[in-house]
């Protein structure tokens, strides 16, 4: 037969406390604006080139960068944001996006090889 009651608590024990204050979002890596409500945790070398670190982006940032490199060329950038920034197209975008709302999301054209 079910307990009643639980020895631990029961589901009081699991409802979050009205003082706790919601968490401030990361900055994203590439734009370091504030991320909104969906944060896409990247691996900036990618996990095929052995990549194990993840830094917090938007998505669209991460977009961006899948459309703009190859996985070799973000193997050679590795964790250096300042060397991404120095292409011109992530410039361009960057200073675009600067402007956007943090949970904007929007179709990024791929690049003419």
């Amino acid at each position: 037969m079910a307990r009643k009651h639980s020895k631990h608590g029961g589901w009081q024990d699991l409802q979050p406390d009205a003082e706790e204050a919601p968490a401030e979002a990361p900055a994203c890596w590439l734009c370091a604006r504030s991320t909104g409500e969906t944060i896409v945790w990247h691996h900036p070398v990618p996990k095929s080139r052995g990549g194990r670190d993840t830094v917090p982006m938007h998505a669209i940032c991460q977009k961006m960068l899948i459309t703009q490199f190859s996985n070799s060329e973000l193997q050679r950038h590795g964790m250096d944001v300042e060397g991404l920034l120095a292409d011109p197209a992530v410039r361009k975008f960057v200073d675009w996006v600067a402007k956007k709302d943090p949970d904007f999301n929007a179709t990024i054209a791929k690049k003419q090889r």
